[in-house]
C-alpha cells in the first residue's frame, strides 16, 4: 500500500446551506467543494484518497466515484465515527492525513509542509492551526510550545480557553497505527453527544504520545463552508488569489474587482481581460487575446490575436485573429477558423467557419459549414429546423449570400455563387452561380392620395 493515505470527510448534509444538495457538491469558482479538496490532496500526490459520504452520496458518487475510494457513513454521529468508517482501509504504516471536504481553500503547499513536518519530527499526530483574530466556531488549540496539550472544541470551551486565537483547521496528519489505536478508545461524553475526532488527541497525550502543532500563516486556509455566506466569503478569497496568480504571470486584468476567472481557466501571458468579464470551465486564451468588456466564456478556446467584446459564448473554438462582437452570441459546436468576423446581434449554433469567412450582423447560423472567404449580408438566416429534424447548410468558399437571405435546409451553395438580397433559397446553388427569388415588385401610384380619400 502507498505510504500516504487521505482520508477526506465529506458525510455531513450542511443544514445550514438550506439546500438539496449536499455541502460539499456546491460550486466554488467553478468546481465543487469536494472537487478543490481532490484537487489539493491529488498535487501532493495522493492519486486515490478515501473520502467519507453520506448525505447525498448518489450526487457525490456521480462526479468524483473516478477520483476516490468511496466510505459510507451510514449514521453522522461525529468527526471521529466518520473516520473509523475508514479503519478497514488504513495500514498501520501509512502516514494518515485527515482534512474536511468543505475546506477548499487548503494550499498545496501548506498540506506538503504539514507531511514534511510531521514526519520528520517522528511524532504520533501534528494538527494544522491557524491564528484569528475572531476564532468564534473553532476548536482552541492548547499548547505546550509547539507540542499540543489538548483541542478544546468551542462549545466544551471555558471563558479563559475561548480567549485563545490559535485555532484547530480540522486538517491533520497521522501515524496510521497511532490513529487506529487511539480511535477504538473515544466516546461521545461531550456537549454535543458524539465521537469528537479530536478527542484521539487526547487518547494519545494519555498514552504519552507527541500531538504536534504545525500553523499555517494563512488564516483563510481555515475556513469551512457551513452557509451561502461562507461560500461568497470564499468565492472572494479564491477569486483573488486566480486574478493575482495571473497577473504574475503576464495577464492584464484591467479591473480585478469586476474579473471572474474559474479555477480550471487557463491564460497566457500578454492576454489582457477588460471590465465586468467572466471566464468559466476549462477556457482557454492563448496570447495577445483581448476579452472584453461585459463578456461571458465557458469551456472556449481562443486563438492568439483575437478580440472578443460584448459577447456570450460556450463550448466554442474561435481562431488566431478573430474579431467577434460586440453582442454576438456563439453556442455550443460552433468552431471559427483564423480571421472569422462574428459581428453584432449574431447568433452562431453547432457550426464551422472557415478562414477568412465574416458574419458582420444580425444573422442566424446554425448547423452551417460556411467555407472561407466568405461574406454573409445582414439578416441572413439559416433555417436548419422543419419542426421534427436539424438539417445542415454548407457554403462554399467565396461565396457571397446577400442580405436578408434565408437559406432553407438541406442546402448547399457552391464555391464563389451569390444569392440576391431578400431571397428565399430552397434548392442548392451552382458554382458562381447567382441565385434570387423574389416575388414581382408592385407599385401603385398616388397611392397617399387614394388612402387619404378612402379615409374620409
Amino acid at each position: 500500500m502507498p505510504n500516504l493515505v487521505a482520508v477526506i470527510m465529506a458525510a455531513g448534509k450542511g443544514t445550514r446551506m438550506k439546500s438539496k444538495l449536499p455541502k460539499v457538491m456546491h460550486s466554488l469558482a467553478g468546481k465543487t467543494l469536494i472537487e478543490h479538496v481532490l484537487d489539493t490532496v491529488n498535487q501532493v500526490g495522493i492519486e486515490s484518497p478515501l473520502v467519507i459520504v453520506g448525505h447525498g452520496r448518489e450526487v457525490i458518487e456521480t462526479r468524483i466515484s473516478d477520483r476516490a475510494e468511496l466510505v459510507v457513513q451510514t449514521e453522522q454521529l461525529g468527526t471521529g465515527h466518520a473516520v473509523m468508517q475508514a479503519l478497514p482501509y488504513l495500514d498501520g504504516a501509512q502516514t494518515v492525513l485527515v482534512l474536511s471536504g468543505d475546506q477548499p481553500l487548503l494550499k498545496t503547499e501548506t498540506l506538503q509542509a504539514l507531511i514534511e513536518s510531521h514526519e520528520a519530527q517522528g511524532v504520533s499526530a501534528t494538527v494544522l492551526t491557524a491564528f484569528m483574530d475572531q476564532p468564534f466556531g473553532y476548536g482552541r488549540v492548547i499548547k505546550n510550545e509547539e507540542f499540543v496539550v489538548k483541542i478544546v472544541e468551542e462549545k466544551d470551551a471555558s471563558i479563559d480557553q475561548r480567549l485563545i486565537n490559535e485555532i484547530n483547521t480540522g486538517t491533520y496528519c497521522f501515524k496510521g497505527s497511532a490513529l487506529k489505536e487511539a480511535l477504538v478508545k473515544i466516546t461521545t461524553q461531550n456537549a454535543q453527544g458524539e465521537y469528537y475526532l479530536t478527542e484521539v488527541f487526547d487518547v494519545l497525550i494519555k498514552l504519552g504520545e507527541k500531538v504536534l502543532a504545525y500553523c499555517t500563516h494563512d488564516s483563510n486556509e481555515a475556513l469551512g463552508i457551513n452557509s451561502r455566506g461562507q461560500l461568497a466569503e470564499a468565492e472572494a478569497i479564491l477569486r483573488d488569489r486566480i486574478l493575482d496568480h495571473w497577473m504574475s504571470e503576464g495577464v492584464t486584468v484591467v479591473d480585478p474587482s469586476s474579473t471572474f476567472i474559474d479555477a480550471d481557466v487557463e491564460l497566457t501571458q500578454d492576454v489582457t481581460i477588460l471590465p465586468f468579464t467572466r471566464l468559466m470551465g476549462k477556457t482557454m486564451i492563448a496570447e495577445d487575446a483581448v476579452i472584453g468588456p461585459q463578456t461571458s466564456l465557458e469551456n472556449c478556446a481562443v486563438g492568439c490575436g483575437s478580440e472578443v467584446t460584448y459577447t456570450m459564448a460556450k463550448d466554442a473554438v474561435i481562431g488566431e485573429r478573430c474579431h467577434i462582437g460586440p453582442f454576438a452570441y456563439l453556442r455550443p459546436g460552433t468552431k471559427l477558423e483564423a480571421e472569422v468576423k462574428v459581428g453584432d446581434f449574431v447568433e452562431i449554433k453547432n457550426s464551422w467557419i472557415e478562414m477568412g469567412s465574416k458574419v458582420p450582423h444580425l444573422s442566424y447560423i446554425g448547423d452551417t459549414h460556411v467555407g472561407k472567404s466568405v461574406n454573409i449580408g445582414a439578416g441572413t438566416i439559416t433555417c436548419n429546423y422543419d419542426g421534427v429534424n436539424k438539417h445542415p447548410t454548407k457554403i462554399g468558399d467565396n461565396a457571397f449570400i446577400g442580405s436578408n437571405t434565408n437559406l432553407v435546409a438541406p442546402l448547399e451553395v457552391g464555391e464563389h455563387a451569390v444569392t440576391g438580397a431578400g431571397s428565399t433559397i430552397t434548392k442548392n446553388v451552382p458554382a458562381r452561380a447567382l441565385a434570387v427569388e423574389r416575388s414581382q415588385q408592385m407599385i401603385r401610384e398616388h397611392w397617399h392620395k387614394r388612402k387619404d380619400e378612402i379615409g374620409g
